[in-house]
C-alpha cells in the first residue's frame, strides 16, 4: 500500500470545510491498518452447540467487537466486515461466515439478525448475495457457487413471501410474540428519551403493541432507530431494501450466466426490471428526481432524505442521468466534512442514533461504491478522504475504532441510544476498503 493520498490529503479543500481536518501522516494510517490486521483473529469465535440463547454455528465466525457487546454473528455487519477480511487475506473467514449464514437459512428459512434465539423474530438487510458475489469474484469456484445458490434462493423467497406488500415491493416486518413486543416498549422508553415516553404514556396497550411491532421492523432494517418511517416502519417500502433485492435479482442473473443457465438468467433479468419500474413509479419524486421510502398504506412518499438513497447507485438501479441528479441532491443534504450522515438535519423529536449527526460505516461504503459505479470518482474520493481522516485522528486519541462517528465534527461526540461500544467489524472493513480505494484512484 503506497498511501499516495497523504500529499493529496494535505492540500484537499472540500467545499464543506474539510481543510479543518488534521493532516494525516503515513505512519498514522499504517498504525490503524496494523491494528486492524492484528485484531481480526481476536474477533473470531467457534461455538457449534446451542446453549441458552446462543445458536450454535458449524464453522468459525467473526463478531463485531473484540469483547463485551456484540458477540454474535450479525447479518448485515458481516458483509462490510467481510470486505476487509478479503482485502487482508482472510477469505477463509469470509467463506465460513457465509457458510454459517447458509446454515441458518436452512434451519430457520431466513438469515436471522444474529445467532441468538431472541433474534428469531426478524432478519436484517439482505446482503448474503453480495457476500457470495465478493467471494466468487475472488475464487471463481463454480462448484461452490452452484452448491450455495439453493439456500440463497431460499432466503430470497423469504423476502418475497413474508415481506411482500400489495404494490409488489418489499418491506421490513417481524414475527415477534406479544411478550417480545411488550419488552421492546420498555426498551424504547429508555433509548428514545422522555419525548417518546410522553408520547406513549397514555396510549392503550393495543396501540403500544402496534408501535412496538413497527419498531421491531426497524430493528430488522438495521436502522434501530430512525426517523425515516415516522414510527410506522411496516407501512413503508424502503429504498435500501428494494435496491438490495434488485441487486439480488441481478446477481441471480449473473450467477445463472456463470453456470450456463441462460433461460434462468433471463427470468431473473425480467424480475429485476420489474422491480426497477415499480421503484421508479412509487419512490421517485418527479420534480427533484429524488427517491424516498414509499408509504404504501397511505399511498405517498416520505419526505425525509436519508443515506438509503445511495443504495440505488450501489445496486445500479437508476440510469446515469438519474444518478447524476440524485447524487447532487443527496450529497447537498447528507454530506459533511467527514462523511455521510444517516438522515438530513431536522428536529425529529426523539433521540435517534440513525440520524444526524451520526455517520455509520455502511453509509460510507455504499455511497463510495455507488458513486464509483457511476464514475463519480471525485465525489467518492472526497468521502473516502474525510472518513479516513476522521477514523485515524480519532484512533490517535482513543486507540480504538468505534461503532459510529460524528461526521460533522469528525469525532465520537455522537447521538447515542446506549453506551457506544468500540468496534472492529464494519468500521475496520470499511476503513480498509476506503484506504485501498484512495490508493487505487489517486
Amino acid at each position: 500500500m503506497k498511501y499516495r493520498y497523504v500529499l493529496y490529503m494535505a492540500v484537499i479543500n472540500i467545499s464543506l470545510s474539510l481543510a479543518k481536518s488534521p493532516v494525516i501522516d503515513v505512519g498514522d494510517i499504517a498504525e490503524v491498518r496494523d491494528f486492524i490486521k492484528k485484531s481480526w483473529e481476536k474477533t473470531v469465535r467457534f461455538s457449534p452447540e446451542d446453549s441458552g440463547q446462543h445458536i450454535g454455528l458449524p464453522y468459525r465466525y467473526t463478531v463485531p467487537s473484540i469483547s463485551d457487546s456484540f458477540q454474535a454473528l450479525y447479518y448485515w455487519d458481516t458483509y462490510f466486515t467481510g470486505e476487509g477480511l478479503i482485502l487482508d487475506g482472510h477469505i477463509d473467514l469470509a467463506i465460513s461466515n457465509v457458510e454459517n449464514m447458509l446454515y441458518l437459512v436452512e434451519r430457520y428459512g431466513k438469515m436471522l439478525n444474529g445467532n441468538r434465539t431472541f433474534f428469531e423474530n426478524r432478519s436484517q438487510p439482505p446482503f448474503l448475495s453480495m457476500m457470495i458475489e465478493s467471494i466468487y469474484r475472488k475464487t471463481f469456484d463454480k462448484e461452490w457457487l452452484a452448491r450455495v445458490l439453493p439456500n440463497l434462493e431460499k432466503e430470497y423467497l423469504f423476502w418475497m413471501t413474508h415481506r411482500m406488500t400489495p404494490v409488489g415491493l418489499n418491506r421490513y416486518s417481524n414475527e415477534a410474540t406479544l411478550a417480545q413486543k411488550r419488552r421492546i416498549v420498555d426498551v424504547l422508553k429508555k433509548r428514545l428519551g422522555p419525548n417518546f415516553r410522553k408520547k406513549v404514556e397514555y396510549l392503550s396497550e393495543g396501540k403500544q403493541l402496534e408501535i412496538a411491532s413497527h419498531y421491531i421492523a426497524e430493528a430488522e432494517s438495521g436502522w434501530d432507530f430512525t426517523p425515516r418511517f415516522d414510527m410506522r416502519c411496516e407501512d413503508f417500502c424502503p429504498v435500501d431494501l428494494n435496491s438490495n433485492l434488485y441487486y439480488y435479482e441481478k446477481n441471480f442473473e449473473y450467477f445463472a450466466y456463470e453456470l450456463g443457465n441462460i433461460s434462468e438468467a433471463k427470468i431473473w433479468a425480467k424480475r429485476a426490471e420489474r422491480r426497477r419500474w415499480l421503484m421508479y413509479n412509487y419512490m421517485r419524486d418527479k420534480d427533484t428526481g429524488m427517491y424516498y421510502d414509499y408509504d404504501f398504506i397511505n399511498d405517498k412518499r416520505s419526505d425525509i432524505i436519508s443515506a438509503a438513497v445511495f443504495h440505488l447507485l450501489y445496486a445500479g438501479v437508476v440510469s446515469k442521468r438519474e444518478a447524476r441528479r440524485l447524487k447532487e441532491f443527496a450529497l447537498k443534504s447528507l454530506e459533511y466534512p467527514y462523511g455521510i450522515v444517516a438522515c438530513e438535519k431536522r428536529d425529529y423529536g426523539f433521540n435517534y442514533q440513525w440520524s444526524y449527526p451520526n455517520g455509520w460505516a455502511p453509509f460510507q461504503f455504499i455511497a463510495m461504491k455507488g458513486l464509483e459505479r457511476y464514475d463519480f470518482c471525485d465525489d467518492a474520493l472526497r468521502i473516502a478522504l474525510g472518513y479516513v481522516s476522521m477514523v485515524v485522528s480519532t484512533y490517535k486519541v482513543t486507540h480504538n475504532l468505534w461503532e459510529k462517528y460524528n461526521v460533522v465534527e469528525g469525532n465520537i461526540n455522537v447521538m447515542n441510544e446506549y453506551e457506544m461500544p468500540s468496534m472492529v467489524g464494519w468500521t475496520a472493513g470499511v476503513f480498509s476498503w476506503a484506504v485501498e480505494f484512495i490508493d487505487r484512484i489517486i
